[in-house]
């Protein structure tokens, strides 16, 4: 499947409530993010600690169909996710 913007928007429709968690650990960086579809949308919400004192961070983030991020997402998740509608 091609992930076309008219297909991304349905992907996202169809899988409404799906779930993913995401982990990275580098040097002196840790970060964690949870990828929910709501709305026809992907939320992320990521947190995480650097090096730094005031190390501790935590944002959430919404992408729709048109986001670079959105169509990685997908590609990275097909298999988990309802692409037949």
């Amino acid at each position: 499947m091609r992930f076309t913007k008219e297909n991304r928007q349905q992907v996202l429709n169809d899988n409404e409530g799906f779930t993913a968690t995401t982990y990275y650990e580098g040097a002196n960086f840790r970060e964690s993010r949870e990828y929910t579809i709501t709305g026809g949308k992907l939320v992320v919400k990521a947190s995480g600690k650097t090096s730094w004192s005031d190390s501790r961070y935590s944002d959430e983030y919404v992408y729709g169909p048109d986001d670079e991020e959105t169509k990685r997402f997908l590609r990275k998740h097909k298999d988990e996710l309802d692409l037949e509608g």
